[in-house]
C-alpha cells in the first residue's frame, strides 16, 4: 500500500513552487502557460512557457493565470497546476496518487478566492487540501519561531502583492494586503519609458531592467543600462539609455505603498509585542526583497533592524512544505 505523500505548493503570481519533504524544493518555474487558441491545449508551462511571452504566432498565447496572488482563470490554473504536479512526482519520486497538499494564500484574500484555490487544487488531483497563510508560511521557511508567543514581523514582496504580517503564537496578529508587488514595479518602469523616451519594451525586458539598475530609494553611485525597445513613432527598434536615478524615481510611488503598509501593521502591534520588535526586528522575503538597497532603505525608514530571509524566493514555498507539522495548530488560529 503506498503511503500518501505530501507536498507544499506556493502558489504564486509570477513563480509556483513545490516542496516535498524528501526533495526539498522539487520545482522552481514562472506561473505562466502557453495555450493553443483554436484547441484550447496547453502548449507549455513554467520556463518554456516564459520564453514565449512577447513572442507567439497568432494562434499562440502565453498567459499569467495568476493576478495579484488570486486566480484570475480558473481552467488554466488548474491545467498549470495538473502539469505542475506531474513534473514534481518525476523530480520528487512520490506517487502521483493523490498527494495530501498544503497551498499557501494571501492572507487578505476573500472566502471565494480561497474556494476557487481550493477547488483547482483538488481538480489538479490533490486528496487532503490545507490552505495556509503566505505570511505565515514564509515565516516558517525563514527558520523563524512562529509557535513561539513572541512578534516575528514579515514583509513578503511577491509578483502581485505584497503582505506585511505580525505572527505569533501560530497565527496572525496584524496584517497588511497590498496590490503592489514586482509586477506593478515592472509596469511602472515601461509606462516611464514609454513616456519619456516614446520607445515600448516588454515585460521582460522591464524585469531585467528592475533586476540590474532597480534600486530603493536610497543614495547609490549611478549606474546605466543599454535597453532596446520598439520606437512608437517610426516604429523601428530603437536602444535608449537608462540611469538608475530614473529608474528608483520611476518606481518611487509602488515603493512608498509597500513603506505605508509596514507602518500600518507596525501600528496595529499591541503593545506587549513591541519590544519583541525592537529586538528581533523585520524579515523580508519574495523576490521583491532582493531588490538592490532594500533592506537599507526600509531599517533607515522604520528605525528597526530589517534583515533578508536566508532564500528569500523560496521560503514561502519552504515554509508551506514545513508547515505540516503546525497545520493543526495553525488551522485552529485561522478559523
Amino acid at each position: 500500500m503506498l503511503s500518501t505523500s505530501e507536498i507544499g505548493i506556493d502558489l504564486g503570481t509570477a513563480n509556483i513552487l513545490v516542496y516535498t519533504k524528501n526533495k526539498g524544493i522539487a520545482l522552481n518555474e514562472p506561473s505562466v502557460v502557453a495555450i493553443d487558441t483554436t484547441t484550447k491545449q496547453v502548449v507549455a508551462v513554467g520556463t518554456e512557457a516564459k520564453q514565449m511571452i512577447g513572442k507567439t504566432p497568432e494562434k499562440i498565447v502565453a498567459i499569467r493565470p495568476l493576478k495579484d496572488g488570486v486566480i484570475a482563470d480558473y481552467d488554466v490554473t488548474t491545467e498549470m497546476l495538473k502539469a505542475v504536479m506531474k513534473k514534481a512526482a518525476k523530480i520528487g519520486g512520490f506517487s502521483i496518487r493523490k498527494p495530501n497538499v498544503v497551498v499557501c494564500i494571501p492572507s487578505g484574500s476573500t472566502s471565494v478566492e480561497r474556494r476557487a484555490i481550493h477547488d483547482a487544487v483538488r481538480n489538479a488531483g490533490a486528496k487532503k487540501i490545507s490552505l495556509i497563510e503566505e505570511p505565515v508560511a514564509a515565516a516558517i521557511g525563514a527558520g523563524l519561531p512562529v509557535d513561539e508567543p513572541v512578534a516575528n514581523v514579515v514583509v513578503d514582496i511577491g509578483g502581485g502583492n505584497t503582505e506585511v504580517a505580525i505572527i505569533s503564537f501560530g497565527g496572525v496578529v496584524a496584517c497588511h494586503s497590498i496590490k503592489v508587488g514586482g509586477d506593478r514595479l515592472d509596469e511602472e518602469i515601461i509606462q516611464h519609458v514609454r513616456k519619456v523616451y516614446n520607445v515600448l519594451i516588454g515585460e521582460r525586458t522591464a524585469e531585467n531592467i528592475k533586476m540590474e539598475i532597480g534600486f530603493a530609494l536610497i543614495d547609490h553611485e549611478e549606474k546605466f543600462m543599454d535597453v532596446r525597445g520598439r520606437d512608437l513613432v517610426t516604429g523601428l527598434p530603437k536602444t535608449v539609455k537608462l540611469s538608475s536615478y530614473e529608474i528608483r524615481n520611476a518606481m518611487k510611488e509602488s515603493l512608498l505603498q509597500i513603506l505605508e503598509a509596514i507602518r500600518a501593521t507596525l501600528e496595529d502591534c499591541p503593545a506587549e509585542l513591541s519590544g519583541d520588535i525592537v529586538d528581533r526586528g523585520v524579515i523580508l522575503t519574495g523576490g521583491g526583497a532582493l531588490m538592490n538597497g532594500m533592506e537599507e532603505w526600509l531599517s533607515k525608514e522604520i528605525f528597526v533592524p530589517v534583515s533578508l530571509a536566508s532564500n528569500p524566493l523560496e521560503s514561502v514555498a519552504i515554509g508551506t512544505g514545513k508547515s505540516l507539522k503546525y497545520i493543526k495548530m495553525l488551522q485552529t488560529a485561522a478559523k
